[in-house]
């Protein structure tokens, strides 16, 4: 009986283990500014409208949800995010894929729709006054 414990537990922790839950995205400083008015942001200017970003780890997706509200979401992916190819790219007005491992995520929450990462993207906090958006964390 004993000496199933160590191998239970063996076990166990081999199972619990997976790259989604062992490689955490590097988080860097992100405080700017969009004004919606300026010719780069027009994607932003009607709901559903979405654009990359340069900043955060691999860069950024804006996507506007309704008429004030904005989601900012890290195209990192959470599966294996050290690996190179680890960016989401936007595959329709409402989902991203990672290019290395075919993870599919919904670009309106950043929650994942199909796997094999089990983690949403890292969103960054948004607040917009009418006129321009802040994304930060």
């Amino acid at each position: 009986m004993k000496k199933s414990i160590p191998l239970v537990l063996a076990l166990i922790f081999a199972l619990g283990c997976s790259k989604d839950e062992t490689n955490d995205i590097a988080q860097y400083y992100v405080d700017f500014t969009i004004y919606l008015n300026e010719p780069s942001s027009v994607p932003l200017t009607v709901v559903g409208g979405w654009m990359y970003v340069n900043a955060g780890t691999k860069g950024i997706i804006l996507y506007r949800k309704s008429s004030t509200e904005f989601t900012a979401s890290e195209r990192n992916c959470t599966y294996d995010p050290n690996a190179n190819c680890s960016l989401v790219q936007v595959l329709s007005g409402i989902s991203a894929i990672d290019s290395c491992c075919s993870s599919r995520f919904s670009i309106f929450d950043g929650s994942v729709i199909n796997g094999p990462a089990t983690r949403p993207l890292y969103q960054y906090k948004t607040l917009f006054d009418g006129n321009a958006l802040r994304v930060y964390n």
